[in-house]
């Protein structure tokens, strides 16, 4: 039997990680959290957008038996609640009259007692929710045991109009269950926005955000309440699961105030990005099924770090590194990559890769008769090394991670079907100044949720010396590429922020390479739609977020 509340209650934030699909085993995590909650007299467990379902389900909630079968779900857990325990909010596609809706329901005395769908779609950089769900109306509170609940939908939160007509209709509390993806300062950006609702409101606010990696996106949690005067209340980490329960009692102003005062610390950008790359590495790998990861280990920056993220989600034991050398590896790149995979304590194998591409030559020498050897043959090397680096893959069933950073990716210095190779790519939004950044910083700090070793994990030698693809005698990347901190800066104003190339130049970039740089990314399209996902950290990653065509004429002339 469920009790009414007075002036008093408790709630139970669900800061949990769901897998895609997997209603199964997203209904039993419901269900644990829902006994923990009971464990801690809570009287309402709220958890993340979409939960049952996971989020963002793209267009698998056009299939009209998962639809269905989260429906049945959400009712056989709603029949759960007849035992008098906590109520839930919980997230479903939920179709009414035919219509599809992200939606929340409110289970509660053995059913389904309330429905609030979202109203604000997002279509907009990785969103594309206008494509398979319908708009709802302008949700009313819901009424729960004496107390009424706003309950707005991630995006509804972020438009003025929603939140007021709650307020306005009644709500004492708003309620929001979220699933809003990680990117640069996002935490900050949406704790703004959320501060501004309360000021326009004067409602007391519970925000829940979902947390792991979903395919590129990565949920970084950092769930918090605010009190009706907008100061912090309660406030959970970053990048793991959490349930917090948390007591609300109502004033002599007939006003909600919660009476817990729980503050994690949040994540600085360093440790935010390291850590958004190793959960989304780890999720990926672990929700598709694989038993761990091989990647190739050249002894440059890239491919230690990607190392080190994949020791640090899966722990050493999961992580085979290989060096793959030919005529252009240097001493220092062998002795660095086994002294960076000895310090990880990883299994390490050297397979020389000679034989490969000198019959890959003697193959084509007919073909390639009378012509000067160019890049092509640098090429070779690369695919050298990604098909056996595949092969190890398909023998033994890890998968191949890709090690390529942003600035690698955006001028087209990648080997199609060579080093492209993989399945991920941890480091695919990171420019290359931010690699070198992050390894330092893990060699400075361990992560609270890392399996690898603390103290020094990539050699300083591999940070200080210049980086090289090692393909030709004496290679530098700086042979034909800017500083790395120049190409960046000029990268992030073209990628991120689409300014002009008179606007860079007045940043005091050179004019004549701008336009070599922008030619280069545009140039390059083509083998970005070719290349693996990978966890996006920066407000603006190569997927969803560009959308730019592959053939393409447009170049900025000023």
């Amino acid at each position: 039997m469920t009790h009414s509340i007075a002036d008093r209650f408790r709630l139970a934030i669900a800061q949990l990680n769901p897998t895609l699909g997997d209603i199964a085993g997203n209904a039993e995590k419901v269900r644990k959290g829902r006994a923990q909650a009971a464990r801690a007299n809570a009287d309402l467990i709220v958890y993340p957008e979409l939960f049952i379902a996971g989020y963002p389900p793209e267009d698998l909630v056009l299939k009209p038996a998962f639809v269905e079968a989260c429906r049945e779900a959400v009712e056989a857990l709603a029949a759960e609640t007849a035992d008098g325990g906590p109520a839930m909010l919980l997230g479903a596609p939920w179709r009414i009259d035919g219509k599809l809706y992200n939606a929340v329901c409110l289970l509660d005395e053995g059913k389904v007692l309330a429905v609030r769908t979202k109203v604000e779609l997002p279509n907009y950089g990785v969103f594309d929710e206008k494509r398979v769900f319908e708009p709802g109306p302008i949700p009313g509170p819901v009424s729960f045991r004496g107390v009424r609940l706003g309950v707005p939908i991630c995006e509804d939160m972020w438009v003025e109009e929603i939140a007021e007509c709650l307020e306005e209709t009644g709500a004492e509390i708003l309620v929001v269950p979220n699933g809003s993806p990680f990117w640069g300062n996002k935490a900050e950006e949406r704790l703004q926005v959320m501060v501004a609702r309360v000021v326009e409101t004067g409602l007391p606010m519970v925000y829940v955000n979902q947390v792991g990696g979903q395919d590129e996106l990565v949920f970084d949690g950092g769930s918090f309440v605010l009190q009706a005067d907008r100061t912090l209340a309660v406030q959970l980490p970053q990048f793991v699961e959490a349930i917090e329960v948390i007591g609300f009692e109502r004033n002599a102003d007939n006003v909600w105030r919660c009476v817990d005062d729980t503050r994690a610390a949040l994540a600085d950008q360093a440790e935010a990005n390291w850590r958004a790359c190793v959960m989304g590495l780890r999720d990926y790998v672990i929700k598709n099924g694989f038993p761990g990861v091989v990647l190739g280990m050249s002894g440059g920056i890239d491919s230690a770090v990607c190392a080190a993220m994949a020791v640090d989600a899966l722990g050493a034991d999961k992580v085979h590194c290989v060096m793959l050398p030919y005529r252009y590896t240097g001493s220092e790149s062998l002795e660095d990559a086994a002294e960076c995979a000895r310090l990880l304590g990883v299994r390490y194998d050297i397979v020389p890769i000679e034989a490969t591409v000198e019959g890959a030559f003697e193959t084509l020498k007919p073909v390639f008769h009378g012509q000067a050897p160019n890049v092509t043959e640098e090429n070779i090397q690369a695919r050298a090394r990604g098909m056996l680096l595949m092969a190890i893959s398909n023998k033994f069933g890890p998968m191949l991670v890709t090690t390529g950073n942003k600035s690698e990716m955006s001028v087209g210095y990648a080997t199609l079907y060579g080093d492209m190779n993989g399945g991920f790519n941890p480091i695919k939004d990171l420019y290359k100044t931010e690699v070198y950044r992050l390894a330092e910083w893990r060699n400075a700090h361990w992560p609270v949720d890392a399996h690898g070793p603390k103290g020094e994990v990539i050699p300083s030698r591999i940070i200080t010396k210049a980086p090289t693809a090692e393909l030709r005698e004496d290679q530098k990347d700086q042979d034909s590429l800017p500083p790395y901190e120049v190409l960046d800066d000029m990268l992030e104003c073209l990628v991120e922020r689409e300014m002009s190339v008179d606007e860079i130049a007045a940043r005091g970039h050179d004019r004549q390479e701008i336009h070599r740089i922008e030619n280069l990314l545009y140039v390059a399209e083509y083998k970005r739609r070719q290349a693996a996902p990978g966890v996006k950290v920066t407000a603006r990653n190569f997927g969803r977020d560009r959308r730019y065509p592959i053939t393409n004429r447009f170049r900025d002339t000023t």
